[in-house]
């Protein structure tokens, strides 16, 4: 086998212009850790984040971009069960996703469900843990609960949005454009188009006046208050990112008269156990959903790795409509 592998990095911080795709050495499995040969990686905002610099990596993780593949096992350390060498898994990693070969924690991986792509498969890990952590575990959705998930058709929220109608509750989406909304709509959910409506007015029609139990926000910002507004008594407002901006006026008052609890996670700075811990809740509850004839990712568009520049200016164009992912593999088209 080969001692080096292709890898994606971002050269300095700045536009998708920076990325590199540069050779570097194939890397050993530690404790608890397996190599995974990779079929596909999955590019998510995160990624962005880093390469632009608005977020940099942990000190202690590799430079090269990507937290979500597909693959095989091709070695394993030591403690791992010896029956995953081989195995077809998808995986969340700290990094090192945009390369032909990245280093997993063992209980990080997942079996791949039946009837999905190696493609498929890898877009699904950071937004399986995303959601189960912050929608189901931190928000607490239940069966008859109403969800207003923002950014209906971005890769995030066209998994969530399946996810929550297959938990049972009532979904509301939102999205920018006809086209976008028409889509979302066959999806058998509700459609506000932001660009047009009055989000607080709209949902609260859509609700009868009653209001959401679950937002699921990436605006932040001044929409926090919009939400808060439209939100049954003891509603949840989970904070995945902060679009609009990281600072919120909050009307305590409000807050306080309808019990409302707002509350945010991120992924990646979680301990090793914490993931773990996710990754068998993810297993046990979410896995089963999803498969050829159920949920499964909805795809916008699949491009070589030496195109990750183009992946990360769709991505942040907001044009796409699902997952951006990326063929790792010279012999993947």
């Amino acid at each position: 086998m080969t001692q080096t592998m292709r890898a994606v990095i971002a050269g300095s911080a700045g536009g998708p212009e920076v990325l590199q795709l540069v050779e570097r050495p194939i890397p050993t499995p530690g404790a608890g850790e397996v190599l995974i040969r990779t079929a596909a990686a999955g590019v998510n905002r995160p990624d962005i984040m880093q390469r632009s610099g608005a977020l940099p990596a942990p000190p202690d993780v590799s430079d090269i971009l990507g937290l979500e593949v597909s693959g095989q096992i091709t070695a394993i350390g030591a403690g791992v069960d010896a029956a995953l060498q081989g195995a077809s898994v998808m995986a969340l990693v700290k990094a090192g996703g945009y390369a032909e070969y990245v280093i997993a924690k063992a209980d990080q991986c997942l079996p791949i469900p039946a009837g999905l792509t190696p493609q498929e498969a890898a877009v699904l890990p950071e937004g399986l843990f995303t959601i189960w952590h912050n929608l189901f575990d931190r928000g607490g959705l239940k069966s008859g609960d109403r969800v207003l998930i923002q950014g209906g058709a971005s890769g995030i929220g066209t998994l969530a949005l399946q996810l929550a109608v297959s938990w049972g509750a009532e979904v509301i989406v939102t999205a920018g454009g006809a086209e976008k909304c028409a889509r979302l709509a066959a999806m058998g959910v509700q459609v506000i188009d932001y660009r047009t409506a009055d989000l607080t007015a709209e949902v609260l029609r859509l609700t009868d006046n009653r209001g959401v139990d679950v937002v699921l926000d990436i605006l932040g910002g001044e929409m926090v208050n919009k939400h808060l507004a439209c939100m049954a008594d003891g509603g949840r407002h989970i904070g995945l990112s902060f679009m609009a901006g990281m600072i919120a006026p909050v009307d305590l008052g409000l807050v306080m008269r309808k019990g409302l609890w707002l509350s945010s996670s991120t992924l990646r700075p979680k301990s090793d156990a914490e993931k773990a811990g996710i990754a068998g809740d993810v297993r046990q509850h979410l896995l089963p959903l999803i498969g050829a004839d159920a949920v499964r990712p909805v795809m916008s568009l699949t491009l070589p790795l030496a195109e990750a520049a183009a992946a990360h200016t769709l991505l942040e164009s907001g044009q796409n409509f699902g997952k951006i992912v990326l063929n790792t593999q010279e012999d993947v088209q």
